[in-house]
C-alpha cells in the first residue's frame, strides 16, 4: 500500500508538501504516512482516495483506476512545484542574508586553524537544511550541489568574488598540515538583524557542534546525511530529504502517532 501511494504521487507529480495540505496534516507526517511509519486514518485514506480519483475499496487495494480529476491537480501542482524551485534558488533578495551569516561565520570561527572553505560549504549547508527540517521554512534557501567534497553552495564563489569586491572578507591561503587551505576572514561585523531569534539560535547550536571539524571529518560526516546520500552527482540537494533523515542527523522531534 505504501509503495503504491508513493508511486501514485510520482506519477502524478505532486508533492508531498501538496498532499499534506489536502488531509489536513504536516509535510513531515504525510511523509511518515508514506513509508509506513504511521498508519493513515479512514478519513484521510478517503481523503486521498478522493484526491486521485479512486474509491476508497481500490485505493486500499492498490488498483490504480484513475478518473480525470487527477489531471486538473496535476496541473496546480506544476505551478506549485515551479514556485518551490525558484524559492529554494538563492533569490538576489536573499543573497545579503547569506552573506551576512557567512561573515557571522567567519566573525566566530573563521580564524581556528581547522576551518577553511571546505568546513565553510558544509556548515552553511547544516544551518539551512537542519532549520528547514526543524520549523519547515527557508533561513537562507540556496542552493547546494552533490559533488566529491560534500555538498556546497552553487553560488557560493560568486558571493565571495562580490564580497571581495565590496571589502567584505578578505581570502588568504595557509598550510594545514601538509596542504594548501583556503580561508576567508571578515573586514566588518556581520548584520543580522534580519534574522529571527529562533535562526540565530540554530545558527549558533551549528557553529558550536561543528567549530572543531576539520575538511576530512566535515566530508565525512556530510556524506553520510540522506539528503546528500538521495542527490545524483553535480546535481541539486533536495530539501525535502531531510523529512527521511536518520535519526543520528534528524534535529526535529517528531510525533509518534
Amino acid at each position: 500500500m505504501i509503495t503504491f501511494l508513493k508511486k501514485l504521487r510520482q506519477k502524478h507529480d505532486l508533492s508531498q508538501e501538496f498532499l499534506a495540505k489536502k488531509i489536513g496534516v504536516s509535510r513531515p507526517t504525510y511523509a511518515q504516512i508514506e513509508t509506513g511509519a504511521r498508519d493513515m486514518s479512514v478519513k484521510e485514506a478517503q481523503e486521498l482516495a478522493q484526491i486521485f480519483g479512486l474509491s476508497l475499496e481500490n485505493f486500499l487495494s492498490g488498483k490504480d483506476i484513475l478518473k480525470p480529476k487527477v489531471k486538473l491537480e496535476k496541473r496546480k501542482q506544476k505551478l506549485k512545484t515551479t514556485k518551490q524551485a525558484m524559492r529554494i534558488s538563492v533569490p538576489q533578495e536573499r543573497v545579503k542574508k547569506f552573506k551576512e551569516v557567512l561573515l557571522y561565520i567567519l566573525e566566530n570561527i573563521g580564524a581556528r586553524p581547522n576551518v577553511g572553505e571546505a568546513v565553510i560549504c558544509k556548515l552553511m549547508y547544516f544551518i539551512d537544511f537542519d532549520y528547514y527540517e526543524k520549523f519547515e521554512e527557508q533561513l537562507i534557501g540556496a542552493k547546494y550541489i552533490k559533488n566529491h567534497f560534500g555538498p556546497t553552495p552553487a553560488a557560493f564563489l560568486d558571493i565571495i568574488k562580490e564580497m571581495e569586491k565590496d571589502g567584505d572578507l578578505v581570502r588568504v591561503t595557509k598550510k594545514y598540515f601538509q596542504h594548501d587551505q583556503k580561508k576567508y576572514l571578515p573586514r566588518r561585523p556581520a548584520d543580522l538583524a534580519s534574522l529571527s531569534a529562533r535562526a540565530k539560535d540554530l545558527i549558533d547550536w551549528e557553529i558550536e557542534r561543528f567549530k572543531d571539524f576539520n575538511a576530512s571529518k566535515m566530508k565525512e560526516y556530510s556524506h553520510k546525511d540522506v539528503p546528500w546520500i538521495g542527490a545524483k552527482d553535480q546535481k541539486v540537494i533536495n530539501y525535502e530529504a531531510v523529512f527521511y533523515r536518520t535519526p543520528e542527523f534528524s534535529v526535529r522531534q517528531y510525533d509518534e502517532n
